[in-house]
């Protein structure tokens, strides 16, 4: 499994909880769009998870910048997966930045809304916030293999506590 999350903003640590917090310690792979803010929140993550692969955002502290870069492609789960906090030119920015890349899933935050785009050949995937929703529901996303081995991903796109918002179903480029 793949849990993917966004825009915690904290000072304090992590900010999980209930099934976000469950889906930290359980994924093979967690994947972070940026914006932890501080050092302690993104060490935080770090001491919940086995691998954590992250971007920075444009409210990371310096010193969180100075550990992580702003884009970076992530294979797991037989999916590569492009990251970033933000893109300029919005979903067809997103959309040029994942095929730029060879992604399956463009992964990205910044607005703290949860969302998920299907494009031709890509889906751009905002988890929201967690932590943060700023107004918008909480949220995080998980990545499963599909069931009965059709190959592929599905995704969900959850509240905190588990509540599935949204579904959708991941191709990957060898399909």
């Amino acid at each position: 499994m793949i849990a993917i999350f966004s825009d915690t903003h904290s000072s304090r640590g992590h900010e999980l909880d209930g099934a976000a917090v469950t889906a930290a310690r359980e994924a093979d792979t967690v994947v972070h769009a940026g914006d932890f803010t501080s050092e302690t929140a993104l060490e935080a993550f770090q001491r919940e998870c086995d691998r954590l692969l992250a971007v920075h955002g444009n409210a990371d502290s310096a010193a969180v910048r100075d550990r992580l870069p702003t884009a970076r492609v992530v294979e797991a789960g037989g999916v590569r997966i492009a990251v970033t906090h933000r893109r300029d030119g919005g979903e067809t920015g997103l959309a040029m930045f994942g095929r730029s890349r060879g992604a399956d899933v463009v992964v990205f935050g910044h607005s703290h809304r949860p969302t998920v785009v299907e494009t031709e050949d890509t889906v751009l995937l905002n988890p929201g916030s967690h932590a943060d929703p700023r107004g918008n529901r909480p949220g995080f996303a998980t990545l499963e293999p599909s069931a009965g081995g059709t190959g592929g991903l599905e995704g969900a796109i959850r509240e905190p506590n588990g509540t599935v918002l949204e579904t959708f179903d991941v191709r990957t480029g060898t399909e």
